[in-house]
Formats: C-alpha cells, structure tokens, sequence
C-alpha cells in the first residue's frame, strides 16, 4: 500500500487527491478480486488499476469543470510552502516532475521509484514495452534539463528534424 500511495502522489501532487485516489483503486480492486490472474503481480495490478482511475478522473474532470489557472497556481504554490508535507522530496524535484509531460512522468515514476521492470510498467499502463522504454529515457532527458536549468519554458513545443 505504501508503494500504491506514493505512485498515487505522484501522479495527483496532492495528498488528499492522491488517499482518494488509492482508496478508488483499492475499492476497484475489491469488487473486480475475481478478475486477479493469480501469475501476474499483484503489485502491478493495483498500479494499473490506480492509472486507470487516474485517467478516469482527469477525463471526468475535464469534462465537468473549468479551472482557473490563478487558483491552481495558488494550490500549487500552498503545497510547495508547506514544510511537513513530504519532507523527503526537494520542491525542485517536484516542481521539475510537475512540468514533465504525464506521458513521460508515469513510466518514469514507475520505473525509478517504484522500481518495476519495463515489463511490468507497460503491464500496468497497457502501452509496448518499447514505448515504456523511449518515456523513460526521455524523461530522464527532459527531467535532467528542467533541474540544471536547460528544459525550455512551459508550454513552448519545438519540433526536431528526423534524418
């Protein structure tokens, strides 16, 4: 449950939303126990239940509410202030994975802090274990640049030229 928690945070940076979050998929988990294939990992199973419910969340979000980017910024800001709210993490850190495409922040949260093979992450995300595999290094890519300063501003895409 710790690691489902800390997956659940990552994913939501927020503590409240990420308890409700593990609580929905543990619940799910609960009603759909006869869906558990015994050989799979049960650990890999709540994860995918989790991203599934994530992704639930955020369309059902999407659809139902408007944000205003003032109120965000400020829940943004109130989160990164409070000192006990997770000790451990630097706020650079978790300013830097906030800025990282979900994309790219899911397969490397899984597969950094969770530590789970690249098998098991597109087990539990339901993507190609080459896809797992290209999010992560360029994660790790664009996760290296934010923190020593280089990672371009928000919302600015560039385009590259493949040869």
């Amino acid at each position: 449950m710790p690691r489902l928690r800390r997956y659940a945070r990552s994913l939501t940076f927020d503590a409240s939303t990420a308890d409700d979050l593990v609580q929905t998929a543990l619940e799910r988990a609960l009603s759909h126990w006869h869906q558990f294939d015994q050989r799979r990992d049960m650990l890999v199973w709540l994860l995918s239940i989790a991203h599934n419910a994530f992704l639930d969340q955020r369309r059902r979000d999407s659809r139902l509410s408007i944000v205003d980017p003032a109120q965000a910024d400020a829940q943004q800001d109130a989160y990164r202030s409070d000192p006990g709210a997770d000790v451990g993490l630097r706020i650079d850190l978790m300013a830097a994975l906030a800025r990282l495409p979900l994309d790219q922040r899911e397969p490397l949260l899984l597969v950094s802090v969770e530590q789970l093979s690249y098998a098991e992450c597109a087990e539990a995300l339901g993507i190609p274990i080459g896809t797992v595999m290209s999010r992560v290094s360029r994660g790790r890519v664009a996760l290296r640049d934010i923190l020593d300063g280089r990672g371009r501003p928000e919302g600015v895409r560039t385009l590259r030229r493949v040869i």
